[in-house]
């Protein structure tokens, strides 16, 4: 079983690097230019994305299209000022008091992470006026506003990772770890076939010592009756 898998693993390293340096020459061939292999690694990702043509890509919003209006031409009504700020981006909106800050986020393009959308997980908490507050499950209060520049302002958690088309089907980098995913299953395939071979051995053993505890209790009760008949 150890033979196989080593041959199996050697196999698919031999495909892999076999396929990324077929793609590698195909990539300076049509770009006219030598780069190394290393380097191809860790910038094909960036240079083979100029190529890619997404599945889907996301559609903008009205609120998106219109973020650079001010909240009057879009005919957003208010008497509150609410500003929503993620790190040097800054949105504006119009709100009266007890509207969901939520709907208020959603009039002006701005998007918040929610959660659990209870007010329970914390995921949309933003800052506001000196305390932590929830949009999913607050509303504009006449107390949240900062009486220097007389409005409600958010600052709200950063969004690492926001998709706007789909990516890549496939790339190097999917390939080695897709290797590596491979090699950890069949180890785990070997390593799990040896315990269970293991506990089969020992059941076994086992049963054979039951039968001949019985066999031996067998015996000696017919002994044991046979001294009674003589």
């Amino acid at each position: 079983m150890t033979s196989i898998l080593l041959k199996s693993s050697s196999l698919l390293l031999f495909v892999v690097l076999q396929f990324t340096t077929n793609d590698v020459s195909a990539f300076t061939s049509s770009s006219h230019s030598t780069i190394s292999f290393t380097s191809s690694v860790s910038s094909s990702t960036s240079t083979t994305s100029l190529n890619y043509e997404p599945k889907w890509k996301k559609l903008e919003t009205l609120a998106e299209k219109t973020a650079d209006m001010n909240p009057e031409d879009k005919g957003i009504k208010g008497d509150i000022t609410v500003l929503f700020r993620t790190g040097n981006e800054t949105k504006q909106s119009l709100a009266f008091a007890g509207q969901p800050l939520k709907d208020v986020a959603s009039q002006c393009g701005q998007f918040i992470k929610y959660g659990c959308g209870k007010g329970e997980c914390g995921t949309c908490e933003a800052l506001c006026n000196g305390k932590y507050i929830r949009p999913c499950i607050n509303k504009v209060d006449m107390r949240l506003i900062d009486p220097e520049s007389n409005s409600i302002t958010l600052v709200l958690k950063e969004v690492k990772n926001k998709s706007k088309s789909s990516g890549k089907f496939f790339s190097i980098k999917s390939f080695f770890k897709g290797f590596y995913n491979n090699l950890l299953g069949m180890v785990g395939f070997v390593t799990s076939r040896r315990a269970a071979r293991r506990n089969y051995q020992e059941r076994m053993e086992f049963e054979d010592l039951i039968a001949q505890r019985t066999l031996e209790k067998k015996k000696a009760r017919l002994a044991a009756q046979s001294k009674e008949e003589d």
